[in-house]
């Protein structure tokens, strides 16, 4: 199972400190959303696959257009922060995006048109529960509310998703297990959690796969003739 993570400069933890506990809490992965030059070194040193990540953070669809073309070669998982309902469905209509992030911040909201184009586009919808772990009463009521709708619409329209508690200090790392409770308050079992929190690894995978020498371009793999020319 793998985490995200916003790292320094972003966050308030390096992506070395942030392996180490992610290692400890029993992740086998860790997507840094700000990106990590030295991921190899990391990945050797603390036992954990550490990946390159980036969250393109716009004011709105013409602007973050332009950081989409420019970062989807440099890093390995590509998210777009929504949070307004211009940007959630510029997000999941884009098949160039993994991951809409924080579709529910903000005055974002999430309808069975948006799960429906991110079913049809491979887009993971992000379940972020920090929400639920770091506020209190009215505060963490509505945010409860706002993951329960996401979900039944996620489920309903069997959009991909993504389970992350998105920390920006070590501090804030919650184990699988404690993802799992904050899950099951809002509908999910403890293995479509699971499913979440390994989605991440997925996509790495999928996306390193794409981008090894096995593969023209995205789609179009290398067959016989071009290995033999």
């Amino acid at each position: 199972m793998y985490e995200a993570v916003d790292a320094t400069p972003e966050g308030r933890a390096t992506p070395a400190r942030f392996a180490c506990t992610a290692r400890e809490y029993g992740f086998s992965g860790l997507v840094v959303r700000s990106g990590v030059a030295d991921a190899e070194r990391i990945t050797e040193r603390y036992e954990i696959d550490v990946v390159s990540g980036t969250e393109v953070r716009a004011e709105n669809p013409q602007k973050a257009s332009g950081h989409l073309g420019n970062r989807r070669e440099e890093y390995t998982v590509l998210a777009l922060r929504g949070g307004t309902n211009d940007l959630n469905r510029f997000a999941v209509e884009q098949p160039r995006v993994d991951v809409l992030t924080k579709p529910m911040a903000d005055e974002g909201d999430f309808n069975h048109v948006l799960a429906k184009a991110a079913a049809k586009n491979g887009v993971r919808v992000e379940f972020d529960f920090s929400r639920v772990l770091r506020q209190a009463g009215g505060p963490r009521v509505q945010a409860l509310s706002d993951m329960r709708k996401l979900r039944e619409l996620v489920v309903q329209y069997d959009a991909p998703f993504v389970v992350s508690a998105s920390p920006e200090s070590h501090l804030q790392l919650r184990g699988p297990r404690e993802l799992i409770a904050v899950g099951e308050e809002i509908g999910f079992t403890a293995e479509q959690v699971e499913e979440g929190l390994r989605e991440w690894g997925r996509l790495a995978q999928r996306n390193r796969a794409i981008a090894s020498e096995s593969f023209i371009e995205p789609g179009v793999r290398r067959g016989r003739y071009e290995e033999n020319r």
